[in-house]
């Protein structure tokens, strides 16, 4: 079977760096796994993210997306299929409902329909943010609802992979686990392919995880 994520030889460097990030780095990622990259801060994991997306350009090998160098997609048609879920999540001063639909105001979502009330409502059930409603200010919420709702927003979209930075870093542990919580379910129930960077020592309860560890510009099989 035809993996759905090629990496091949991948080299960047950033300006003026005397040491590259990555050197011959390889990755294979097949529809509805689970990959967890792991390593120390500094270490690349979050500039992949960005090169797989074309948030940042890299220099040497190939990125291939269903077969097709990543750079010979239409940006906006490369991240309809792959949505990159940052770090910090990006919140407008707006409704929950608001950012929630904020991405189908871009022409390239256009086709696509809007999601209901009651489609919200139980995605926010779904994401143990039972008690919050649709009119709530965004910009009141804590860190770790707005990561879910960052996350929400990402998934109304249906992508064919989701790309998560950190998602927990900024969380208590409560928040966390119920953040990694949805993530395995995502996975397991719902066979979304998720390709996740951290530094935790997170160990999934409900999902078999790919892991690999990036070190010395290149990724191992943990």
């Amino acid at each position: 079977m035809q993996p759905l994520l090629e990496i091949e030889s991948l080299g960047f460097s950033y300006e003026k760096a005397v040491t590259p990030v990555f050197s011959k780095l390889d990755l294979l990622v097949n529809e509805g796994e689970l990959v967890l990259i792991k390593g120390d801060s500094g270490t690349g994991k979050s500039t992949l993210l960005r090169l797989i997306c074309r948030l940042q350009a890299y220099e040497e090998g190939r990125i291939l997306f269903r077969s097709r160098p990543v750079e010979s997609m239409v940006p906006a048609e490369l991240r309809r299929s792959i949505i990159y879920v940052a770090q910090i999540p990006s919140i407008t001063d707006a409704s929950v409902k608001d950012n929630l639909l904020f991405p189908f105001s871009f022409t390239v979502n256009r086709g696509r329909t809007e999601p209901s009330d009651k489609r919200l409502l139980e995605m926010l059930e779904q994401f143990y943010l039972q008690d919050i409603g649709l009119h709530h200010q965004a910009m009141n919420l804590s860190v770790g609802q707005q990561q879910r709702v960052a996350l929400m927003r990402a998934l109304l979209l249906d992508p064919e992979i989701l790309l998560l930075d950190e998602p927990t870093s900024a969380l208590d542990a409560r928040s966390a686990s119920m953040v990694f919580t949805i993530i395995e379910h995502l996975n397991a129930s719902q066979g979304k392919t998720i390709l996740m960077v951290t530094h935790s020592n997170y160990l999934p309860n409900n999902a078999a995880p790919v892991t690999y560890m990036l070190e010395n510009r290149k990724l191992r099989k943990a």
